[in-house]
């Protein structure tokens, strides 16, 4: 018997993968909080787009279940600018706000959501400034769902998408 299979299975990671479904208008911030200086800290935010062949929701939670999802192509990687999205409030208490862009994904989108499905996975990366360097990064995975902005349709058929063979 079929199991639910979480995002954080399916990509393969820890716990510090979260998922949520989002219109491609949306812009969310995320307030981190280190807990100690971050003196001499760097972050790195970059984003790509990924597109699965199905996927399944759970009738009684309305989660994501990817246990027969497939990647079947991508969209080209983006960096995205820390200078506008990166904002640490509180070098020595550890707070930084980091927010998502608007229109991370911009192709169609099936209004249906559960077929050729755009997911946009959002890397929050942070070096702490010692040797050896330690790097830890959070992944955010994004379902983009169809609104009336956006273009319905098939998103394989956009001009930069690149199948996986």
């Amino acid at each position: 018997m079929a199991g639910v299979l979480t995002f954080s299975q399916y990509l393969g990671g820890p716990d510090n993968i979260n998922i949520e479904q989002i219109f491609p208008s949306t812009q969310r911030t995320f307030n981190y909080n280190f807990g100690r200086s971050i003196s001499g800290w760097t972050f790195n935010v970059d984003q790509q787009t990924i597109v699965v062949d199905e996927v399944a929701f759970d009738r009684n939670t309305g989660a994501p279940n990817f246990a027969n999802s497939t990647v079947i192509g991508y969209f080209p990687f983006q960096q995205i600018s820390t200078s506008s999205y990166v904002s640490v409030t509180n070098v020595g208490a550890g707070l930084v706000s980091i927010t998502t862009p608007t229109n991370m994904y911009t192709g169609p989108i099936l209004p249906d959501a559960r077929k050729n499905v755009p997911i946009t996975i959002v890397g929050v990366s942070w070096f702490d400034g010692s040797t050896p360097k330690q790097i830890n990064t959070h992944r955010w995975s994004f379902i983009q769902c169809w609104e009336p902005s956006v273009t319905p349709g098939d998103p394989t058929g956009s001009g930069s998408y690149v199948t996986i063979v």
